[in-house]
């Protein structure tokens, strides 16, 4: 139990009946690195029951957020759909994970392609003023079923570019794109599909994938995250791994 810390629940957001975010107090002591996870859990049985959720809040912000799916009959969401404010909440002390911007080769662009909850860590990386300092552009792609399921869109799109401290670099290089794959929208189809007919650079004005500019971080779906992957080794990237950079890095914490 040293290697947790119960935080109260501050707010709790239902997207949908199947997806919902919550935010709680964070330690003093935590720190993290933008795009990385941490254990979040319950006492089930007496017992902490733990699972790897990606930080969803920037790593300068007082509070803690987290995005979940809702699953029926998962042990543990479950129960933190059920979550109240004035609840506690197990956090970890420690953070990992492979999604930070240390893992890649310099470059000038900086690409995070997400499907459904896969969005969490983006969402701390783009809040980030440093990841700014470091590429000329930032595209954020969010994939999901249906239009209702593109969380945290409104706040993407109005209230990060009004943000007091970071909304000149948000509405500078920040560059947002979201679809979905089961209803008409303004942008359909898998992104996998839309890089490989070329639409998605089409749509945005931007030359196609480029090893010596792009840099690639991926985070979502087994099927998403092979195929990308399947299509960014035949152009010549690499992929980090083994402590050398890469051109693009991959989460796979949550593929178990």
């Amino acid at each position: 139990m040293s290697n947790l810390t119960k935080q109260t629940v501050l707010s709790i957001y239902h997207w949908t009946d199947t997806l919902f975010s919550f935010t709680c107090m964070r330690d003093p002591g935590f720190r993290f690195n933008s795009g990385q996870f941490t254990m979040v859990g319950l006492d089930i049985n007496e017992k902490p029951l733990l699972r790897a959720y990606s930080l969803a809040s920037a790593n300068y912000e007082t509070n803690l957020e987290f995005l979940s799916i809702k699953v029926p009959d998962g042990p543990l969401t479950s129960r933190l759909q059920n979550l109240r404010v004035g609840d506690l909440v197990y956090i970890g002390k420690k953070t990992t994970g492979t999604l930070v911007v240390d893992n890649l080769l310099p470059g000038k662009t900086l690409w995070l392609l997400s499907t459904g909850t896969g969005l969490a860590p983006f969402m701390s990386i783009i809040k980030d003023p440093d990841i700014y300092n470091r590429y000329e552009k930032i595209i954020l792609t969010h994939t999901c079923r249906f239009a209702d399921e593109l969380a945290y869109q409104k706040y993407i799109t109005v209230h990060l570019p009004n943000h007091e401290y970071i909304g000149e670099l948000i509405r500078n290089q920040l560059i947002y794109f979201p679809t979905v794959t089961r209803e008409p929208f303004k942008n359909r189809g898998r992104i996998t599909d839309l890089i490989k007919t070329g639409e998605l650079f089409e749509r945005l004005s931007l030359p196609s994938f480029s090893v010596d500019n792009d840099r690639i971080m991926l985070c979502g779906s087994p099927r998403m995250l092979c195929d990308t992957r399947k299509l960014l080794n035949d152009i010549g990237f690499i992929e980090y791994g083994n402590s050398a950079s890469g051109h693009y890095v991959v989460e796979k914490a949550f593929l178990g």
